[in-house]
């Protein structure tokens, strides 16, 4: 079955290049087409346009046809359309916005634009079956976008073995904001179809957003689904392309992360990956021009490049090129190393709908100037990757020759382009159109092949024999069978023999296969031996051409009875008498350095076919053949004879006896013959010849005197010349000004330049040119100034003897006078021909003249310019000046096209110009001076294979015949189809001519029809049809017949331009056919009282349908009212009963307090990339001891450096200049310069202050005071934040430390009193209302009793709840056990192993294991109610692995609860999300009364009070300098000392204490502190070192130097200091 490509288009251009014996089957509809799907089992095809659907055939064959709209709506109303609630409904129109098959359910998904984007599914087999269709569920059914011009895209596919929708949008005016989606396409745990699969299954903007996106496609692979589209953002302006990925899996889109696309550069990738082909264009704003690529993009490089952007999010790298959807704050932080190997689907704690600047960029394979590439599509054939690109006006391109790397060589071949409203079916291939193996090769099409024993080029699986090696030539290869070698490589003419032919590649070929050796006008059967073939030699071989030593023969090889060509070669046949003509008189060297195989027989002078004779000369011994050499004299005169002496070569062969015998030779050799009398008419030239010649000036008496050898003259030769001669001069006239060169024509005018001495023109000295000098016949001058009009003679001094010009020989001094120019003006290109008038203009010659258009020769200015004329120097304006226009440009033109018409001229073309124009010629005819009119030419046929370009050449300026939307094109010939039996019957109203290309290039108002000697006036032009209203009385024929009545009949005449088609014979209808009125008004109103009937039954129904949707939902409102009045009350007792139980007191142990070395270490240098083993936590300096002595003594001296206020001030600031220089660098210094001077915090203060007066000023200058210390940007900000911390220390230990901590732990008690669901992280009680839990909870509090292992006899009472995860109890055990140590020695509830004993048997408890219960693929953590655990129990914690459980119970470890709780997150504690609940298992009512229930939280809000009211109760010190700004959602606060940082970057209201000197200096690592500061000394020593010597203040004290002691000491190195 052939390929084919389904191709759809909405422009209104047509044309086709294939062959027309090919009929193009197409289907046309009535409005705009949007989508188009084939079902390729059936071959069924499906259309989407607006307002309807269509089932076609394979064919194009209509076979269903479903209305879908236009119907009521407005865009901003709620379906269902009601007139009552939506007054602004109108008719609108229904654009399809999805077309997707579903044959799994054998369905189709269609989606419009009208009803907010609703879609429906109907039956795949007759699409007028509606399946699923509910405009009443509200937003949840909303899934395109209801706006015509905002495209959606969908992709069906298999998830948790159903069928979901994954479609993209985007965001229009009235849309609901949801951008991406996925949706069911089955009903399902109470949601309907088109419902989304869960809540969070979507991508939804909370605003309407500053950026459009426009989706282009959506695809899947694998596990993961794509989404491409295009995004113009509107702050700053720009256009991204960006692809945007997600797990198919990922209900939640924690793996939503998108990045950009770009076209530019190269990125090579492996010929098996999965690539995606992408089309971008762009749009120069400067000149309006259009540039179209295509890229192609490696699927496996798209991955990597978004796994590496995501581990660089996770690991805080490169933040500033990501950011989150529709939010501000950058979303990337520190989530651990393997984050992004670990979730590969992302995660709820890490950051998700993510996005990303840093996308692929690829280099395009395939670039067009001024034209849209719009759709693409690839398919692969032969292994071959073929892609079909769709333009914007219609055109399609087929590029194949695409290699692994894509973009070699890509090769475009135009197949067609397509009507408005038109689907085409056409081949992707036309391989029978190569007539030869050569052709089909160059073609690279991967659909076809030659197909070597049949002779024609076919597609594979049309080639009997393809399977077979080398039976089908696959067009890429470009390989051909080809005759690679002879054996032998040529032959005699005089010995034919057979031939041993190699063919390359060969097919596969038997003994029994006929071959056929044809060699010119002989065939003969060949022979195949072992892959040889032989064939014999001609019968006759031509003669050999005459001047040629060979004759090639053509030989041909064909294969079977039908001699279907093989393979084709000339042969040589080389004869050996014709190779000793090749170089005249030369025989023996022609024939011994001939190519064939000859010898030249010296004894009988002839040159013959090799053999074994010896006595011979053989090939390549040319050298040896007899030689006559350097002839002397080289030089011989004529008329004098001369004996010529040569030397002789290789003449052995004709000695004998030490004689040469007598031959005759031809030889060629080279000798000057000369005559002294040639060219040296005069003395002058005579003796000026070369002394070898020896030419003499011979005067005889009574002879006259010339040049003649030396030997021929019997006089004596004389030495002298006479005097000279002048014949004529150029030019005659000159201007007044000289300046201009002479000519001086004559004889005897010196035989070198030295003999010129003087030269005078009309009394006036003419300048010698020496370079121009011509022996005795030339002498060139410049001519000087003359003051009046002169004429005189001119004469030279050669060597001492004058002679003078004739009397009608003189030069004329004159002045040339121009008056006027013609034309005055012409255009800016150039070419015009001026004419200029006036007196004395033939002054001198005409290269003496030059004339200038301003200042510049042919420098062209639109505005007018004079024209000046030079003669020489002499420089003359003419007093009219010049003016160039602008070039012409067309306005306009028609008609837009034109008709071959092969051999004639057809229409007359006008043109409309902006400018005044001139024509020179007969071709084109100007109208006015804006209008010109010619006939097109005639061209070669088939003109849509040809780039034709109309120029009409006015001077020098080519104007090409096109404006800005159209150029003129030539298009094929219209044709004809002749009436039916030549005559056209029963004629009175319309006449339908019928044929092909009709309205190409013909318009309604050119186009002409008659009627016998009449018109017919044309009413319709279509591509295939004429139709023209005919005179109402039957006219006569032009051409009439007396006896002949159907030769009387009128002829049909079309005319075209020039060009006539008569296409037969009119005869009019005279029947009347008139309908009578009794028979119209039954047939019209019948139908339209039924029509009204019908629609009055409908809105009745529909009316009560809506009376019954009123009483339902008032019924569940009624029902919501009383459950929501049922909760309040509740949680007003619970209110009431929280508030009673405040007055118990909060049990507190005490503060576990830090020591002031730690404190300063977590607040100074925590978190650190070291960690805990950061040199400043352990005190550790790496110096070997024979050197600890000298680094302390140089540190110390590194201290006392520091404390000069100069040196300090200068070395923060060089630090801050270094832009390597980061934050987290000056944070660091910061610390350590806080630890350095700790002894000494007056001059640490005073540093400070210095600083931030330096800083203030900065932002004061920067007029952004209100930034300042917003963030820690600075050191003195960080010393700030560090210095407050030293000085809070006592204050937060003493007074600040107490009540901070009791609400702490308020909190963390009035919290624990009620449930918190370990996997919602909500809790009952709760101070934020996003955390709380929104559920009505059964629980009950216990006191367990708990031993710790090896921790004494004693027990801990503990309160804890029923409901209580394993997890949560062990972290409410460590608090109360482990209360009075620090937090940091607390054991981790991970590390600890919890252990029940009811009896005498032991249990192990854990969160989950084999014995929790399980609903599908939900699973629930285990609590103590889970166990059957009562108040008073006895738990034992111990250490993991020394658990006492039996060897056959049944638990998992504690390590299995992360594992099982990664799994797809199924695990739930409190609360089961609603979308997931079991419908049948509920037990509280229906899902439907849950859902409305939850919908009102604020009934839950009176449970904030409870906490609220408690934290109140906890006392706070009225005088405490600092206040909260934050508390860890999670409720895990550590109970050390706060870092004061925190609470300098957060707050705003802190009391200042005045800094005191600390007793805690020794207990820090100072001397590791300066160790660490010289660090940075040593990193940025020179520019430091710079900076103090630019430093008046510290050149006074030396300090350059003395960090240069400092530094040598350290580095332990010898210096000069």
């Amino acid at each position: 079955m052939a390929l084919w490509i389904w191709t759809l288009s909405i422009v209104s251009c047509f044309c086709i290049t294939f062959s027309r014996s090919e009929e193009l089957k197409f289907f046309q509809s009535a409005t705009e087409l949007n989508h188009l799907t084939v079902d390729n089992d059936t071959g069924i095809i499906y259309l989407g346009v607006v307002n309807a659907l269509y089932q076609l055939t394979e064919n194009l064959v209509v076979r269903i046809h479903v209305e879908t709209g236009p119907r009521k709506d407005n865009k901003k109303c709620t379906p269902p359309i009601e007139e009552n609630q939506c007054k602004e409904a109108v008719l609108t129109d229904n654009y399809n916005k999805l077309l997707l098959l579903n044959k799994e359910n054998k369905t189709i998904v269609v989606c419009g634009s009208l009803f907010k984007g609703i879609c429906a599914t109907r039956d795949l087999e007759n699409i007028t079956k509606v399946t699923h269709y509910v405009e009443t569920s509200g937003e949840k059914s909303f899934v395109a976008s209801n706006d015509e011009n905002v495209s959606t895209v969908g992709l069906i596919t298999s998830l948790d073995n159903d069928q979901v929708l994954f479609v993209g949008k985007g965001n229009g005016p009235n849309d609901n904001g949801i951008i991406i989606s996925t949706r069911q396409l089955h009903e399902k745990d109470g949601k309907d179809i088109f419902e989304m699969y869960s809540d969070s299954a979507a991508v939804k903007s909370a605003y309407h957003s500053s950026s459009t996106q426009q989706f282009v496609t959506v695809f899947e692979d694998k596990n993961y689904v794509y989404f491409i589209f295009n995004q113009q953002e509107k702050q700053p302006v720009n256009n991204r392309t960006l692809i945007a990925r997600l797990c198919k899996d990922d209900a939640h889109y924690y793996s939503y992360f998108e990045m950009d696309l770009g076209c530019k550069d190269e990125d090579d990738f492996a010929s098996d990956d999965k690539v995606l082909v992408a089309l971008f264009s762009k749009v120069n704003k400067d000149n309006g021009s259009l540039k179209s690529a295509m890229c192609v993009f490696s699927l496996r490089h798209i991955n990597e490049k978004m796994e590496k952007n995501r581990d660089d999010c996770y690991t805080n790298k490169n933040t500033s090129m990501f950011y989150k959807l529709f939010a501000v704050e950058n979303p990337c932080g520190p989530h651990g190393q393997n984050a992004s190997k670990n979730f590969p689907c992302g995660s709820e704690h890490l950051p998700y709908l993510l996005g990303s600047k840093n996308g692929v960029i690829e280099k395009p394979v395939l670039q067009k100037e001024g034209m849209n590439l719009t759709a693409v599509t690839v398919t692969v054939e032969n292994g071959h990757t073929v892609a079909f690109l769709g333009t914007s006006d219609g055109k399609i391109l087929k590029v194949t020759n695409l290699t692994s790397k894509l973009g070699a060589s890509a090769l475009c071949n135009p197949i067609h382009k397509l009507l408005s409203l038109l689907v085409h079916r056409l081949p992707v291939q036309q391989c029978h159109k190569y007539s030869d193996c050569e052709k089909c090769t160059q073609a690279q099409d991967p659909y076809c092949g030659w197909c070597v024993r049949e002779g024609r080029c076919t597609k594979r699986a049309d080639c009997e024999m393809a399977d077979k090696e080398n039976d089908w030539l696959w067009s890429p290869s470009g390989t051909c069978m080809t005759i690679i070698s002879a054996d032998p490589q040529n032959m005699s003419r005089r010995a034919p023999a057979k031939v041993k032919l190699t063919v390359s590649p060969l097919p596969t070929l038997s003994t029994s296969d006929k071959l056929w050796c044809t060699f010119g006008e002989t065939s003969h059967r060949a022979q195949l031996n072992e892959g040889v073939i032989i064939c014999d030699p001609p019968d006759m071989i031509p003669p050999t051409p005459k001047g040629q030593d060979h004759v090639s023969v053509p030989l041909q090889l064909t294969f079977g009875e039908n001699k279907i060509f093989f393979a084709s070669h000339t042969y040589p046949f080389y004869d050996c008498e014709e190779a000793m003509n090749l170089h005249e008189n030369q025989p023996c060297y022609s024939c011994a350095s001939n190519r064939w195989n000859c010898q030249w027989d010296w004894k009988k002078h002839i040159c013959e076919e090799s053999s074994s004779a010896q006595d011979v000369i053989k090939q390549n011994m040319e050298e040896e053949c007899p030689q006559f050499l350097n002839p002397n004299p080289s030089i011989i005169p004529m008329e004098y004879r001369t004996t010529v002496h040569f030397e002789g070569r290789h003449l052995a062969y004709y000695q004998v006896s030490g004689l040469i015998q007598s031959y005759t030779f031809t030889i060629s050799i080279s000798v000057t013959l000369y005559n002294c009398s040639y060219g040296r008419s005069d003395c002058s030239l005579c003796l000026a010849a070369h002394e070898d010649y020896k030419c003499v000036w011979c005067e005889e008496d009574g002879k006259p005197s010339k040049c003649v050898y030396e030997k021929l003259c019997r006089a004596p030769p004389t030495n002298t010349c006479p005097y000279p001669e002048i014949t004529r001069i150029e030019p005659k006239t000159g201007p007044l000004d000289g300046g201009i060169l002479l000519t001086i024509m004559g004889s005897n005018l010196g035989i070198k330049a030295e003999d010129v001495k003087n030269i005078t023109v009309a009394d006036k000295e003419c300048i010698f040119k020496e370079e121009f000098y011509s022996v005795s016949t030339r002498i060139v001058c410049q001519v000087g100034e003359m003051k009046v009009p002169k004429q005189g003679q001119i004469e030279v001094n050669i060597n001492g003897k004058l002679g003078q010009s004739p009397s009608d020989v003189q030069f004329t001094y004159q002045d040339p006078q121009p008056t006027g120019i013609r034309p005055q003006s012409g255009p800016q290109a150039g070419g015009t021909t001026l004419t200029i008038t006036g007196m004395n203009l033939a002054t001198g010659s005409k290269k003496d003249v030059r004339v200038f258009l301003g200042s510049q020769p042919c420098n062209v200015k639109v505005e007018a310019v004079g024209v000046t004329m030079r003669y020489g120097e002499t420089k003359i304006d003419v007093p009219v000046q010049f003016s160039y226009s602008e070039n012409p440009t067309v306005t306009k033109f028609k008609p837009l096209s034109t008709f071959m018409y092969k051999n004639q001229s057809n229409f007359n073309m006008f043109m409309f110009f902006s400018c005044f124009l001139q024509f020179v010629g007969n071709c084109v005819m100007r109208l006015n001076e804006t209008t010109v009119v010619f006939s097109s030419l005639p061209i070669l046929e088939d003109p849509e294979n040809y780039n034709i370009t109309t120029i009409i050449q006015m001077d020098h300026y080519q104007l090409v015949v096109k404006n800005e939307s159209h150029s003129f094109t030539y298009v094929a010939d219209p044709t004809f189809e002749n009436f039916t039996d030549g005559i056209k019957k029963q004629v009175n109203k319309l006449i339908n001519a019928k044929g092909s290309n009709l309205n190409k290039a013909m318009t309604i108002d050119e186009a002409q029809a008659f009627v016998g000697d009449e018109p017919c006036n044309i009413k319709t032009l279509t591509e295939t049809d004429l139709y023209c209203e005919p005179p109402e009385v039957q006219p006569q024929p032009k051409k009439r017949q007396k006896r002949d009545m159907i030769n009387n009949l009128p002829e049909f005449i079309v005319k075209f331009g020039l060009r006539e088609w008569v296409l037969g014979r009119v005869e009019y209808d005279t029947r009347v056919s008139d309908i009578p009125l009794n028979l119209i008004l039954p047939l019209v109103l019948i139908p339209m009282i039924a029509i009204i009937i019908i629609s009055i039954i409908c809105y009745r129904r529909k009316s009560q349908q809506a009376e019954r949707e009123y009483e339902k939902i008032k019924s569940q409102l009624e029902g919501l009212e009383e459950s929501v009045r049922d909760r309040c009350k509740k949680e007003f007792t619970d209110l009431m009963i929280e508030m009673e139980d405040q007055t118990n007191d909060v049990n507190e142990a005490g503060i576990p307090v830090l020591d002031y070395k730690t404190y300063t270490d977590r607040v100074f240098f925590l978190p650190s990339k070291d960690g805990e083993k950061d040199v400043m936590i352990t005190g550790k300096l790496d110096i070997p001891e024979a050197r600890r002595q000298t680094v302390e003594q140089a540190l110390n001296q590194f201290s006392n450096l520091l404390n000069s206020k100069s040196f300090l001030i200068n070395f923060i600031h060089t630090l801050e200049n270094q832009r390597e220089f980061s934050a987290r660098a000056k944070v660091y210094f910061a610390s350590l310069l806080t630890v350095a001077l700790h002894g000494k915090l007056e001059y640490y203060t005073d540093i400070m202050r210095t600083l931030f007066l330096e800083l203030m000023e900065q932002y004061v200058v920067a007029k952004n005071p209100k930034l300042m210390l917003r963030r820690s940007e600075t050191v003195v900000e960080r010393m700030l934040s560090n210095w407050m911390s030293i000085c809070l220390y006592q204050y937060l230990k003493d007074n600040a430390g107490e009540p901070l901590y009791k609400l702490f732990k308020a909190i963390k008690h009035q919290v624990e009193k009620g449930p918190v669901d370990a996997v919602l992280k909500k809790a009952k009680y709760t101070l934020n209302d996003t955390g709380l839990l929104g559920d009505d909870v059964e629980y009950t509090q216990l006191t367990v009793n708990v031993y710790v292992q090896d921790g004494g006899t004693d027990s801990t009472p503990v309160k804890v709840l029923n409901c209580d995860t394993i997890s949560q109890v062990k972290e409410k055990i460590i608090d109360q056990v482990y209360r009075n140590l620090p937090c940091s020695q607390w054991p981790k509830a991970e590390s600890v192993a919890l252990e029940w004993r009811p009896g005498s048997t032991a249990q192990i408890l854990s969160d989950l294991d084999l014995t929790s219960q399980r609903d599908g693929r939900w699973k629930r953590i285990n609590t103590l109610m889970h166990y059957n655990v009562r108040d008073g129990a006895t738990l034992i914690l111990s250490k993991m692995g020394i658990s006492q459980q039996p060897e056959d119970s049944q638990q998992d470890v504690p390590g299995e609860r992360h594992a099982l709780l990664e799994d797809e997150n199924k695990v739930w504690h409190l609360v089961r999300p609603v979308d997931e609940i079991d419908e049948s298992k509920s037990k509280r009512g229906s899902v439907k009364e849950k859902e409305r229930t939850k919908a009102i939280t604020e009934i839950y809000l009176t449970r904030l009070l409870s906490v609220k009211v408690r934290v109140r109760c906890c006392t706070v010190t009225p005088k405490m300098p600092v206040s909260l700004c934050s508390v860890n959602k999670h409720f895990v606060v550590t109970p050390f000392l706060f870092s004061t940082a925190s609470f300098v970057d957060c707050c705003q209201s802190g009391v200042l204490l005045t800094p005191t000197e600390m007793a805690h200096t020794d207990s820090l690592n100072t001397l590791v502190a300066l160790h660490q500061l010289y660090q940075y000394t040593n990193k940025y020593y020179d520019e430091i070192i710079n900076a103090l010597e630019e430093d008046p203040a510290a050149q006074k004290m030396q300090l350059a130097f003395r960090l240069q002691q400092i530094a040598a000491a350290l580095e332990n190195k010898v210096t000069d200091l």
